[in-house]
C-alpha cells in the first residue's frame, strides 16, 4: 500500500511551503493530489508541484468533466505528463448538480453516459492512432449541431504524448458510478471508505466493472486511492484533531446534494447508520449545523480515520492492509511527521 497527500482545493495554500513538498518528494510519497469545485482550478498547482519535485505523482482529484470539453482535458493531461516527466494521474468525475448547472451552466444530464462518453474521447486523442471524430450523445467531434459552421474536420493531437496511456482514475460513490469506473478507469477516488465496512459493500459494484472491462487482468492492476485524516496525538487531543473530519463528514452526509440525492448519505446508511444519517441531514437541511456534528457516531467517524497515538494508528492501519484501498491519501492539514510515521507502518 502506497502513501499519498490530499490537498484537495487548497494547492495555492501550501504552494508557498516549498521545503514541505520537497520533503514529501524525498520522502518517497507516492501522489500529491489536488481538487476543485468552484474557486482554485485542480490543474494550474500541479504543475508548481511538478516544478519543485522529481518522483511523486501529481493527481488531479479530480478536473471536473463539465468544465473542459474532452479534447481540452487530453491536450492539459498531455501537457502536465510532459512537463512532469511522466508523472501526470488524471482524475476526473462529473460532480454535482449544483455545481454542473449552477456554475457551469450546463445540463448535468445523465452522468455515467457521460463520463463513457468522455473517457473513452480523451483516450482516443491520447493514443494519438489517427484523426479523432466521435458520434454520441453528449459529445460530437467534429460538432454537427444545426448552428454547426460546416467547417469542423477531424484532428489529430499535433504533439505526440510522452505516454499515450496517462492512468485515468473516477471519482464516483454510487453503485453504478463504481461499476463503471472499474471497467473503464485505471484507478477510483472514493470518499468516506471504511477499512472494514466499505469491501462488504463496493466489492459487488467492483466485481461487475472488472468483468465488463473484458481485461482478465483489470482487478490486479486497478488502483483504490481513498482519502483518509490522518494525525499522531496524545490521546486526550483526538477530539480536537479529529474536530475537521467531523465536520467534513457531516457537511457530506448532511447536505452535499439534494435530499434525495445524496449518495454519502446513501453510503453512511449502507454502513448501517441509517436513523443517524436521516438525523444529521435533517438537522443539517434546517441550518442546525453544530446538532447535526455532535451527533456524527464516534465509532464510524474513528473508523475513517487515523487519528491518536502510535500504538492506535499502527493498530487501526491493519484493517486498511486488509482492505482493497492500495493507496492512502493522506488529508490537509499536513502533518510531516504523521506521515512519515503512516508510511513506515505500511
Amino acid at each position: 500500500m502506497e502513501v499519498s497527500v490530499n490537498v484537495g482545493y487548497f494547492g495555492p495554500h501550501i504552494s508557498s511551503e516549498k521545503s514541505l513538498i520537497k520533503e514529501l518528494d524525498e520522502i518517497g510519497i507516492s501522489c500529491i493530489w489536488t481538487a476543485e469545485a468552484y474557486g482554485y482550478d485542480a490543474v494550474t498547482p500541479l504543475s508548481y508541484f511538478a516544478a519543485l519535485t522529481d518522483k511523486l505523482d501529481l493527481g488531479s482529484g479530480i478536473m471536473q468533466i463539465p468544465g473542459r470539453s474532452p479534447a481540452m482535458t487530453a491536450m492539459t493531461a498531455a501537457t502536465l505528463d510532459k512537463l512532469s516527466n511522466g508523472r501526470f494521474r488524471l482524475g476526473i468525475g462529473v460532480s454535482g448538480p449544483q455545481v454542473v448547472e449552477g456554475w457551469h451552466g450546463v445540463a448535468y444530464g445523465k452522468p455515467l453516459k457521460k463520463t463513457r462518453e468522455y473517457v473513452q474521447i480523451v483516450r482516443d486523442i491520447l493514443q494519438r492512432d489517427g484523426k479523432t471524430s466521435f458520434e454520441g450523445e453528449y459529445y460530437n467531434l467534429p460538432y454537427k449541431g444545426v448552428d454547426a459552421s460546416g467547417l469542423g474536420k477531424p484532428l489529430k493531437l499535433i504533439e505526440q504524448p510522452l505516454r499515450s496511456d496517462v492512468p485515468i482514475y473516477l471519482a464516483a460513490i454510487g453503485p453504478k458510478n463504481i461499476e463503471l469506473t472499474a471497467e473503464i478507469a485505471d484507478g477510483w477516488l472514493p470518499f468516506m471508505y471504511s477499512p472494514t465496512l466499505g469491501d462488504k459493500f463496493f466489492n459487488q459494484f467492483l466485481e461487475k466493472g472488472f468483468e465488463k472491462s473484458g481485461d482478465p487482468n483489470k482487478k490486479e492492476k486497478f488502483q483504490i486511492s481513498a482519502p483518509v485524516f490522518a494525525k499522531v496525538c496524545d490521546e486526550s487531543e483526538r477530539d480536537a484533531y479529529l474536530a475537521p473530519a467531523r465536520n467534513n463528514y457531516t457537511l457530506y452526509v448532511g447536505g452535499m446534494g439534494a435530499k434525495d440525492k445524496n449518495f454519502y448519505f446513501n453510503l453512511m446508511c449502507e454502513y448501517g447508520y441509517e436513523e443517524i444519517a436521516t438525523q444529521i441531514q435533517e438537522l443539517y437541511l434546517k441550518g442546525e449545523k453544530a446538532e447535526a456534528e455532535s451527533i456524527f457516531p464516534d465509532e464510524l467517524l474513528d473508523d475513517l480515520t487515523l487519528v491518536g497515538s502510535k500504538e492506535r494508528i499502527k493498530e487501526k492501519i491493519q484493517d486498511w492492509k486488509n482492505c482493497n484501498v492500495t493507496e492512502l491519501s493522506i488529508a490537509i492539514p499536513l502533518d510531516i511527521e504523521t506521515i512519515k510515521f503512516v508510511k513506515s507502518c505500511l
